[in-house]
């Protein structure tokens, strides 16, 4: 599963060389801007996936305070995560990168590799990003068509 989450990573990194392109010219924004975005979503992705046990004990102790933090943090997470993944259009991404994700470290737990968060949360990003890198310096797939 490790090889899927890699070649998942390596399609979309070359997916998001291809919209690059395209999004930073109709937005007119700088290509590296646009990499630190996917980069920062891809890693929040690997977060949420690779530690969900500790993220939400810290936010069922933080809610569980009182009735105020459990309104603040529940709008919070429901408005900012609704804005996030159906107005910028993200969400097929999203949930591609975090299956893949969950089935490897579920792989992992299932042959009884089981690290410790931080570990398991280096190595799914050192993959992630190995196979960002790699798909974004492959050429695009069909640019041989329009070749002439």
């Amino acid at each position: 599963m490790l090889m899927v989450l890699f070649f998942v990573a390596v399609v979309l990194g070359n997916h998001w060389n291809v919209l690059r392109a395209d999004f930073t010219a109709a937005k007119g924004l700088d290509p590296v801007w646009f990499w630190c975005f996917e980069l920062i979503q891809v890693q929040v992705v690997v977060l949420l996936c690779t530690m969900p046990d500790l993220l939400l004990r810290q936010v069922s102790l933080v809610m569980a305070s009182s009735r105020v933090m459990t309104l603040v943090v529940t709008l919070l997470l429901v408005v900012t995560g609704g804005i996030y993944l159906l107005k910028l259009n993200v969400l097929t991404n999203v949930l591609i990168l975090g299956s893949a994700v969950l089935l490897a470290r579920l792989d992992l737990t299932r042959i009884g590799v089981v690290p410790a968060p931080f570990p398991s949360l280096v190595l799914l990003s050192a993959v992630v990003y190995g196979g960002i890198a790699a798909g974004s310096a492959l050429p695009h797939p069909t640019a041989h068509w329009f070749a002439a």
